[in-house]
């Protein structure tokens, strides 16, 4: 089994070079890359709807591995991860736990990113003594504006080919913004060797049922983001359309400890966009 002490021996490593590896957690091989420091406490990333390691932005997780242990990962039936996704966010949240104590840590800090989000919330929530810190981009809580309505947003993602689809997701309609989008896809081609798998149609369709589940169940009061007692930074873009920027604010109204970073002219992706300033947004939040 893998320990905390030999996945932080990958300190040399970066984003385009740490290798992947896999740990059996409840009979499925979980895939993951570990890099940057090699002590402190990590920063656990947790990935979007239907994203693999290679849709992280390596501007933003080399920024961050500078400064604390970086581990991306797979959750269950992610990528090149096995094993049947869950159909809920619930129990996405339980097999992200159970990765994260099965590589020996009791404390991480953690990054979602929209479906990420979702799941960085029940797990802060449901299981406070892991959580040192909350990183909440592109997410919103239970029951938010428009986050049901995934199967328009796509419709509308693929209007011009799906070699745009991420671009007309995560960014808005200004030149700035689509040349910001652009740059984040040549990033995202960085690494050419040892690739993640593409994620299949079946946790596609799971990760779906899951997001619009989420967005029609209701929390009138707001129960969950109230029990995270964390210090959480919140960040999105102004015309975050796949899961309305409104649910930024309501976020912030209910958690206890949180800091809410907004930017202009940017959408979903607006830690994409803003990669250098969500950076050091989030190594200012760490350290402090």
């Amino acid at each position: 089994m893998e320990t905390k002490e030999n996945i932080l021996a990958l300190g040399e490593f970066t984003h385009k070079t740490a290798p992947t590896k896999s740990i059996n957690v409840n009979g499925a091989d979980f895939t993951y890359r570990s890099f940057g420091k090699k002590e402190g406490i990590p920063v656990i990333f947790l990935q979007h709807f239907t994203g693999n390691m290679d849709n992280w932005d390596p501007e933003v997780t080399n920024a961050i591995a500078s400064n604390y242990p970086v581990i991306l990962f797979n959750n269950r039936g992610v990528g090149s991860s096995n094993g049947t996704t869950p159909e809920n966010v619930t129990e996405m949240a339980k097999d992200a736990v159970d990765f994260i104590r099965a590589l020996g840590y009791n404390k991480v800090n953690i990054l979602g990113f929209s479906l990420g989000g979702f799941i960085g919330q029940e797990i802060a929530a449901n299981y406070p003594e892991l959580v040192n810190k909350l990183i909440l981009a592109g997410t919103g809580s239970i029951g938010g504006k428009a986050i049901a309505q995934l199967e328009s947003h796509l419709e509308k993602a693929f209007v011009d080919g799906p070699d745009r689809v991420l671009i007309n997701l995560f960014f808005s309609k200004t030149p700035s913004s689509i040349k910001a989008g652009e740059a984040f896809l040549e990033r995202l081609s960085e690494r050419k060797i040892d690739r993640d798998s593409p994620t299949s149609q079946d946790t596609i369709a799971s990760q779906a049922k899951a997001i619009i589940n989420y967005g029609l169940a209701t929390d009138e009061n707001n129960t969950q983001l109230k029990a995270i007692k964390q210090p959480v930074l919140i960040v999105n873009g102004n015309q975050d359309n796949m899961v309305d920027s409104i649910n930024s604010y309501i976020m912030l109204q209910n958690i206890q400890n949180a800091k809410l970073v907004l930017w202009s002219d940017s959408g979903h992706g607006g830690i994409f966009q803003y990669s250098k300033d969500f950076s050091q947004e989030v190594n200012s939040f760490l350290l402090n």
